[in-house]
């Protein structure tokens, strides 16, 4: 099966606040991605899986060039090279930085990614990647994999890479949050009417807002990351 094109992919990272109902999760993912881009970021970067290119707009100042590579053309037409993510047609060592968002758990062969990232890095270039721990199924049926930290860690020294941090995005209860949200917006013709009933109220009472506010700030309260919905790894070439 070939993967569909011009897929509607993250545009403006500005638009996400608190009615968003993915709020919980990007309101973590963003802050982290954010700081490790800029402390991070440097030279020519490759964006593996770029879509629409969002964090583009973070790496200004950063970077001399961002190359975006992914396997089908983005729905802003933003893609500079189309390829399988484990094989990228650019010279070795020929980038400063890597960076790969929210991508390795749709490709089949995900060390292949990492290895591609060691491959094109020049020494002491730093690869930025990030993916989910939790998640509900997406973009089926090329959803393949969720991470821990641990998952993350092997992966990466065992292409080559040393790790320089690894940051939980969120905590439990911005997970259980997130969960509670994801529940009431799936939809389900097999549910019955109190079931529907629920969700629709859910819906139309913009309950979402409240259980946003409430759940971020219990986590910021009582952060515990043995129960996360994604992480941002920074690793380094030597």
């Amino acid at each position: 099966m070939s993967r569909e094109a011009n897929l509607s992919r993250l545009e403006n990272v500005e638009k996400i606040d608190i009615s968003h109902r993915e709020y919980l999760v990007y309101l973590s993912f963003h802050k982290d991605l954010y700081t490790a881009i800029q402390q991070y970021a440097k030279g020519k970067l490759l964006d593996i899986g770029c879509g629409n290119k969002p964090y583009e707009i973070w790496s200004g100042g950063k970077v001399s060039e961002y190359v975006g590579c992914d396997i089908v053309q983005s729905s802003l037409n933003k893609v500079d090279v189309l390829c399988e993510a484990n094989n990228i047609p650019l010279e070795s060592m020929s980038f400063d930085t890597v960076l790969s968002t929210q991508v390795i758990e749709h490709v089949e062969d995900h060390q292949g990614l990492v290895n591609e990232a060691f491959r094109l890095l020049k020494p002491n270039g730093y690869f930025i990647l990030s993916g989910p721990m939790y998640w509900n199924l997406h973009e089926e049926p090329y959803d393949f994999f969720r991470f821990t930290k641990h998952g993350f860690k092997y992966i990466l020294e065992k292409a080559g890479f040393e790790v320089s941090e690894i940051v939980s995005n969120g905590g439990a209860w911005a997970t259980l949050g997130q969960v509670i949200n994801h529940t009431f917006e799936f939809r389900n013709t097999n549910a019955n009417k109190v079931a529907k009933g629920l969700k629709y109220l859910f819906r139309k009472l913009r309950i979402y807002i409240l259980v946003n506010r409430i759940f971020a700030y219990l986590d910021k309260k009582d952060f515990n990351p043995i129960n996360t919905m994604n992480y941002v790894v920074v690793a380094r070439k030597n």
